[in-house]
């Protein structure tokens, strides 16, 4: 029997920043499962600000969401029916669906999770692709060595205060991290950095000028914090660029930072990573995090957001930075 769910299209291109005008909440029908096939009630889904780049046409590393088709993006569900000899009805898996209330998927498009050893949220989070950027990010790109500096620009979003904490329990010599409230900075202080600093008080250059030079800089910001951090690093520091949400609204060109002589005199390495290119990491990542989040050495807060017609208020607040930690959506 054919499943009644909702789904959330972009139903045009955003110029600037997104409005409820580029979505539309769309009524449909899933067909049952064929063979290999399952159907799976989503139970909870992923807002992040990648998602902002693929409502572009532009051309990137991944292609742009389709007009008048259904979003993509993390999700837990429950199976509801299943064609499949791997996953059975009540099977909580991981995918790639979200921005639905129901999708149907090959059984090979799925991942099972445990809930028992974590909360379904984790896995969208902290021992999701959130975790595992913040971990490609620190040890692989950033090449962090135990004893030195850390940065981290959007550190309280979730791949920020992951990327502090990580550079924590491996041994950082001093973690330094930015964000836009008091409660923000607080938070961070809270889970362990050394220094935190509220970017709205002063300008980013100015309030890292006292601190240690930086080794490596993890960069979610882009504009004026990778600036800031070029001019304060240690020579031969690493710069691992994440993202850069400073400049992912901008209808004009955004100037990039003025002072990249200091790449040179500096001897900087700057490289930008996707996730998806360092899955061979996910086994040592799991291994390493696991434990510590286990045993409280990593922590992490998540904002939740209620029902698939408050997804686009979720997304829409996630860009305006009203998110501590993970932003996810109970459906």
């Amino acid at each position: 029997m054919p499943t009644p769910t909702r789904e959330i299209h972009l139903s045009s291109r955003p110029s600037g920043w997104p409005t409820h005008d580029n979505f539309r909440t769309v009524s449909t029908n899933l067909p049952d499962p064929a063979e290999g096939q399952v159907v799976v009630r989503n139970l909870m889904m992923s807002v992040d600000p990648y998602m902002r780049g693929r409502m572009s046409d532009a051309k990137s590393y991944v292609a742009p969401f389709a007009l008048d088709a259904p979003l993509q993006g993390g999700a837990v569900g429950a199976v509801i029916a299943s064609a499949s000899d791997a996953l059975a009805v009540g099977d909580v898996v991981l995918h790639g669906l979200g921005w639905r209330e129901h999708a149907l998927l090959d059984d090979t498009a799925v991942r099972k999770v445990d809930t028992d050893a974590a909360p379904a949220s984790a896995y969208l989070g902290v021992l999701g692709m959130t975790g595992l950027t913040a971990y490609v990010g620190l040890t692989r790109i950033g090449q962090f060595h135990e004893g030195e500096t850390v940065f981290v620009s959007g550190a309280a979003g979730a791949v920020g205060s992951m990327v502090g904490q990580l550079a924590k329990n491996l041994g950082a010599g001093t973690v330094i991290g930015s964000a836009g409230s008091p409660e923000k900075v607080a938070w961070l202080k809270e889970i362990g950095f050394d220094e935190a600093l509220n970017y709205k008080d002063a300008p980013i250059a100015a309030q890292l000028q006292d601190l240690p030079d930086i080794d490596v800089y993890f960069d979610n910001v882009g504009g004026d914090h990778l600036e800031a951090a070029i001019s304060n690093m240690a020579d031969f520091g690493r710069i691992a660029c994440c993202g850069a949400i400073a400049g992912y609204n901008a209808t004009e060109p955004t100037p990039g930072p003025r002072n990249m002589m200091m790449l040179v005199s500096k001897r900087l390495t700057m490289r930008g990573f996707i996730v998806g290119e360092h899955s061979d990491l996910a086994g040592e990542f799991f291994s390493t995090v696991g434990p510590w989040l286990a045993d409280g050495r990593i922590q992490h807060r998540e904002t939740f957001v209620d029902g698939l017609d408050h997804a686009v208020d979720a997304f829409l607040d996630l860009m305006h930075g009203a998110n501590t930690g993970k932003m996810l959506v109970n459906l």
